[in-house]
């Protein structure tokens, strides 16, 4: 029986960008901290970035989206002669978004696969989990770059030094949120959050934006990760029925947010029901629509922010770059990574993120130069000043500056798709 890290680890694929699908067990051995300098992820011919990631369980669309998008970029990078000649390669791992197995695939990632950065992460009971360990590390310089997640623990001492984001944070969501259905009235909002670090930080953020304008939370409702769409949230909307909200705002996963918004409409709780970003829009929007006779019934009430740009508005540039390339290539997640049937979408706003985050870090990666070493990111990183990534917002970091938009749209579903939503008050009010 083997023993220590190996045994406790499942099996890594390499994936270069020009050859996504085929899958490469890799070779290694536990390391110590001493032994991680030698091997910087960075050689004559490749780039290795590590990510671990949900591809598999209730919440796999997140980490599948997320790489396509990135994938896209990436594979245009290589087959353009890569970055200063090397091309970029994707070290990937499963955690099913789940922390324990994110903390056995980073520690890998980083003493025996040796990447030179840690990128795309999903999560934030995933992502929280891995800090310390960056924090452990800091003399090597491993930074994890533009998690999908919008939580505080790494934009904010003591582990925000370790990390880089180009999304906007969930207090900038719940904020947007708050705001725009206190403006219209609806006063009274209550909050439906997955019971870990995620959850938490949605709900703290919108018990801080409620205080802003005097009010406090009207309930709240709690739901444990990994429930599945076919599992019943009716106690939690009987909860809230109990308290009389005008609004609820939902922290959570596409499966469970979309069961709750079933079961509150078919128990009666008619008000809007708003979700962050990190739901996963298009997958949220599939389940409550698909086999429906009366799709419009269960999400006519639905608002989501999103921190990325409609995907269907190609007058913006980086939006015309993501549509074309998605479809050049098509990117998929590797086979032998794949446990369940999952169909991706031609085009979401997680896979919008993921090329935007993709896109930003080639232009990091190609400011490091001919000798690409980890001790350098930092400086490439705060040389992005008033960047132009292609959307109406340009990207600036530095060392008190560790977020690199600030922007959230707000959608509603009309016709079976998400759409801007322009004016709250016609809408909601």
């Amino acid at each position: 029986m083997r023993s220590g890290l190996a045994a406790l680890l499942v099996a890594p694929f390499t994936v270069s960008s020009l050859a996504a699908g085929r899958g490469q067990e890799s070779g290694g051995s536990e390391a110590e901290s001493s032994d991680l300098a030698e091997g910087r992820g960075a050689t004559d011919e490749e780039i290795v970035l590590g990510v671990s990631a949900a591809f598999s369980g209730p919440s796999r669309g997140l980490g599948t989206e997320l790489y396509r998008g990135a994938m896209a970029y990436f594979n245009n990078v290589n087959e353009n002669g890569g970055i200063e000649g090397r091309r970029v390669s994707l070290k990937l791992y499963d955690d099913g978004y789940q922390p324990d197995p994110c903390v056995q695939n980073t520690m890998r990632l980083m003493l025996e696969d040796k990447v030179f950065l840690l990128f795309g992460y999903v999560g934030t009971p995933t992502v929280t989990r891995v800090l310390p360990i960056l924090k452990k590390f800091q003399d090597e310089k491993i930074f994890l770059f533009f998690p999908f997640t919008g939580a505080q623990p790494q934009r904010e001492p003591p582990y925000g030094e370790f990390a880089f984001n180009l999304r906007a944070s969930y207090n900038q969501e719940t904020a947007g949120l708050v705001d725009n259905l206190v403006r219209i009235g609806r006063r009274r909002i209550a909050v439906f959050y997955q019971i870990d670090a995620y959850g938490r930080s949605g709900w703290a953020g919108v018990r801080a934006a409620l205080a802003k304008h005097g009010e406090r939370l009207a309930g709240e409702a709690t739901y444990s990760r990994g429930e599945k769409f076919t599992g019943s949230m009716r106690k939690q909307v009987e909860i809230l029925q109990g308290v009389s909200p005008d609004a609820v705002i939902c922290i959570g996963a596409y499966a469970a947010c979309a069961a709750f918004a079933r079961d509150a409409v078919d128990l009666g709780l008619d008000v809007p029901i708003a979700n962050l970003s990190f739901v996963g829009s298009e997958n949220l929007l599939k389940l409550l629509t698909e086999g429906q006779d009366d799709a419009e019934r269960y999400t006519r009430q639905l608002i989501n922010s999103q921190v990325v740009p409609s995907y269907e508005d190609t007058s913006i540039p980086a939006v015309q770059e993501y549509r074309d390339l998605m479809a050049r290539h098509d990117p998929q997640v590797p086979a032998d990574l794949v446990q369940e049937e999952y169909a991706p979408f031609p085009h979401s706003f997680g896979s919008l993120e993921g090329f935007l985050n993709a896109k930003l870090l080639g232009e990091i990666l190609r400011r490091l130069g001919p000798d690409p070493d980890r001790t350098g990111l930092e400086e490439a990183v705060f040389s992005i000043e008033d960047f132009d990534l292609g959307i109406s917002e340009r990207v600036s970091f530095g060392p008190d500056r560790r977020q690199g938009l600030q922007s959230v749209y707000h959608t509603v579903v009309e016709d079976g798709r998400f759409v801007p939503l322009d004016d709250w008050g016609a809408r909601f009010g």
